[in-house]
Formats: structure tokens, sequence, C-alpha cells
């Protein structure tokens, strides 16, 4: 599942991260790495995915939360 496929208020791991190099770089800056538990805020259509993780709400854009795989616990 797509992090872009979850609900709001629900709770996860992130499974796995996918994309260039600039883009591991990028998003693990943030705290967004493979093992991560994160519980979906908001994710309404055309906006950013807003995430909780590692005490730090977090806006990923859409087609970056396309490339974080996530299972919903």
């Amino acid at each position: 599942m797509k992090l872009t496929d979850t609900k709001q208020d629900q709770y996860g791991r992130i499974k796995r991260i996918g994309g260039d190099t600039h883009f591991m770089n990028r998003i693990t800056a943030i705290g967004v790495t493979e093992g991560t538990e994160f519980q979906t805020v908001r994710n309404d259509k055309r906006m950013p995915v807003l995430v909780y993780l590692r005490e730090t709400l977090i806006a990923v854009n859409r087609s970056d939360a396309e490339r974080i795989e996530v299972e919903i616990r």
C-alpha cells in the first residue's frame, strides 16, 4: 500500500522507500525512514499527505508519497 492510500487516523509503519538518490537523501533527512511508525493525520486529494512521525508533523507532497510503501497495523 502506498502512503497516498492511507486514511486519516490510520497507524502504520514505513515498509519501503523508492526513488533516486536525491529523493532518498531529501526524504530521509526529514526523518522518513524504513521501519518508522507513523500516523496519517490528513490525506485529502490534491493536497500533501500530513503524517505524524518521530514526534513531528510532516507534509509529504503527493508525488513523494506515491514512492513510499507502508503497512497498516
